[in-house]
């Protein structure tokens, strides 16, 4: 017989992994188009909902082999490789700037300041690249090391 403490701590580890799962598997779908390792937010997020579901269980080893594909195609030549710096580079630039100075230019119906911005937004775009760079690093060791 399982006491009611046990039955509420089941629910909430049940809770907190969909809650996880689904939110790494919106921000990867987001990271395909905007800056981020999407594919491998999307796998994160099927790894953990996996515990849940069994069509998620099933897509895990698909979605682990494009993702590994596509870091290996991503480091596969030299000028590959120093775009991809670059461009993390750039994200941690902007971060730096976005944190100094969170205004921006009147654009459309954009401007001149979002309701977001300021370190908050810069540190989390710092954060990026530098996990950008971290997982250029890897994906240098282990396919090109080959």
């Amino acid at each position: 017989m399982v006491s009611e403490d046990g039955v509420r701590m089941q629910t909430a580890r049940k809770v907190f992994t969909l809650v996880a799962g689904w939110a790494l598997v919106l921000v990867g779908t987001a990271a395909l188009l905007l800056p981020g390792p999407g594919l491998l937010l999307l796998l994160a997020g099927l790894i953990v909902l996996s515990q849940q579901y069994v069509w998620a269980a099933r897509r895990v080893e698909p979605m682990k082999a494009r993702a590994f594909d596509a870091a290996e195609q991503g480091v596969r030549t030299g000028p590959r490789i120093a775009a991809s710096v670059a461009s993390a580079c750039a994200v941690m630039g902007a971060g730096v700037v976005w944190g100094l100075d969170p205004t921006i230019g009147t654009w459309g119906p954009i401007g001149p300041r979002l309701p977001f911005g300021g370190w908050a937004t810069g540190l989390s775009l710092i954060l990026s690249g530098l996990i950008a760079l971290a997982l250029i690093g890897y994906s240098i060791r282990r396919f090109r090391g080959r």
